[in-house]
């Protein structure tokens, strides 16, 4: 799956366009554009970064559509609806994860923890809610740093440039 985040003007409403591996295109509506990676970025840099697929992005390479998303071409694969039910569904319970993982992997990033052990106590921290606050430390560390390296890249481009990233696909059991 390949997800299109262009750079808009600030204040424009932003979108994402989704082209997945079934040929099927969506735009996905978000919030308002401005200076900073939009949210939906940050969210596929650390749902991608840290392979927990339990959150949005992962749900939609799953075959989930979400009410945010419009279908603009491709035709959509027999039991579309019935396979993206069943991609939230799967889903349910990760989705908080997902939204706290972001928070944790944005605040390593700003921070610029880089020490393992400091990673595992933000972690507790920010995951507290969950019944399992383990993480990937590793995972986390290069998901920052990944989210640094697409933040500095976003605050260059130039209204109309793009920022394209690559969900990567599953393997399909035989």
């Amino acid at each position: 799956m390949r997800v299109t985040f262009p750079r808009l003007a600030d204040g424009a409403r932003s979108y994402s366009i989704v082209e997945r591996s079934d040929g099927v295109r969506y735009r996905v509506r978000e919030g308002v554009a401005g200076p900073s990676l939009p949210h939906d970025a940050v969210h596929f840099i650390v749902e991608r970064g840290t392979a927990e697929d339990g959150g949005f992005w992962g749900a939609v390479a799953a075959g989930a559509v979400f009410d945010s998303m419009d279908h603009l071409d491709g035709r959509r694969p027999p039991h579309a609806q019935r396979r993206s039910e069943q991609a939230i569904r799967a889903r349910s319970d990760r989705l908080q994860r997902a939204e706290l993982m972001a928070g944790l992997v944005q605040r390593v990033a700003d921070e610029r923890i880089t020490s393992t052990d400091q990673v595992a106590r933000a972690a507790e921290e920010a995951l507290s809610t969950l019944p399992d606050t383990r993480v990937d430390e590793a995972k986390v560390i290069a998901a920052a740093e990944e989210l640094r390296e697409k933040a500095r890249f976003w605050a260059a481009l130039a209204q109309g440039e793009k920022l394209v990233m690559e969900w990567p696909e599953k393997k399909r059991r035989k």
